[in-house]
């Protein structure tokens, strides 16, 4: 059946374009035409004028709906997440484990293979933060978890997991090189995160072959003019860097001073937990943000679309660049060359979203979920 959603505003690969209607047969976009060329028999949405972009696609989330995945990780939390990120219009993401016991960490292992069989499609993975980082840069990771990689662990790791490692925040200053030789090899995203490297470090690692960065800003030096740390490295080498775009993790004017200096690197995450009374991770929601129970500022309460919201309301960035952060950016990144546009060839991932952000559906592999009855 061809489907044919028309009446939109389409955001798609930097552009906003009207008059427009995109074509959609099984999970895939065939073609994005003029209105008046929509064939006869197609099955026509009216989406009343709502904007129709790609899906959101979110690399580091730890927590939905009152589950704790990334510190008490168990399949129901997954499936949770899952159907909470299609509600909000993200059709990709990796689950997050923080910085923990090795028990906790493979327990995540374990349920994340035990859940693919009856993933809805948008669980594409897992993303570690941790526990190889740098204690001195430690946030809300616990120090006594934090550890130096050994290359049989990491080894055992990835045999366990049978692929569903896809990313892995590291402090790459502190690990041997025969272990980030390793993660390269097996494809796995290496992003530099809580981390001490100076610039001359940064300079040394980054693109070669750490290609990330980890929450830009967060739980890293800070520029200082005879010390200048990893970030001006970070902006003279342009690595995919992500950012938590809420206000409070980073200021506005910080954000505009990265959309500046790394354009079409810089992708936003939500860093996203949610309250837990259990664990290692107690995180508490006090007012506009979560914070352990000694104070530390912790993870965030953002969605994909309230971050793009805040990059065109508050940081001045386009409507269609930040929908490019919240989706085509991160694609790249995880090597998704089907998802993050809308166009001929692409997976029919779509958020539609009206002019105030509020999402009135999504369509993951060309099926529109029914947000009430998820």
């Amino acid at each position: 059946m061809l489907t044919a959603l028309h009446n939109l505003q389409l955001v798609s690969d930097g552009q906003i374009s009207t008059g427009k209607a995109v074509l959609i047969n099984g999970d895939k976009i065939t073609a994005v035409i003029d209105e008046h060329l929509i064939p006869a028999g197609a099955q026509k949405v009216d989406l009343q004028g709502a904007y129709a972009a790609p899906g959101l696609i979110d690399l580091q989330i730890y927590g939905s709906g009152g589950k704790m995945f990334g510190s008490m990780p168990e399949v129901a939390a997954l499936q949770q997440m899952e159907s909470d990120m299609l509600s909000q219009g993200t059709t990709g993401f990796l689950a997050c484990i923080a910085t923990n016991s090795d028990d906790v960490v493979e327990a995540g292992i374990e349920a994340a293979k035990a859940y693919r069989a009856q993933a809805k499609g948008n669980f594409w993975g897992l993303h570690l933060e941790g526990p190889y980082l740098n204690a001195k840069r430690k946030g809300a990771h616990p120090a006594r978890y934090i550890k130096k990689a050994t290359l049989a662990e990491v080894q055992r790791w990835i045999t366990m997991a049978k692929g569903e490692i896809k990313m892995i925040t590291i402090a790459p200053e502190l690990q041997d090189q025969e272990v980030i030789d390793e993660l390269h090899s097996q494809n796995i995203v290496i992003s530099s995160g809580h981390s001490d490297a100076a610039y001359e470090q940064g300079k040394a690692f980054i693109n070669k072959p750490v290609q990330a960065i980890t929450h830009l800003f967060n739980a890293m030096p800070q520029m200082h003019h005879r010390e200048p740390g990893i970030i001006p490295a970070i902006f003279e080498e342009r690595p995919y860097t992500s950012i938590v775009a809420d206000g409070i993790h980073v200021s506005f004017p910080m954000i505009r001073l990265a959309k500046h200096q790394l354009g079409d690197k810089l992708f936003l995450i939500t860093d996203a937990v949610t309250a837990a009374t259990e664990g290692a991770y107690q995180h508490q929601f006090t007012g506009d943000r979560y914070t352990m129970p000694d104070g530390t500022l912790s993870g965030s309460c953002l969605t994909m679309l309230k971050a793009v919201q805040n990059c065109v309301e508050q940081v001045g960035i386009e409507l269609a660049e930040a929908i490019n952060m919240a989706s085509l950016y991160p694609a790249q990144l995880a090597g998704k060359t089907t998802k993050g546009k809308i166009a001929a060839g692409y997976d029919a991932d779509l958020i539609i979203f009206d002019a105030g952000y509020q999402v009135q559906g999504t369509y993951l592999m060309g099926a529109r979920i029914n947000l009430q009855n998820r």
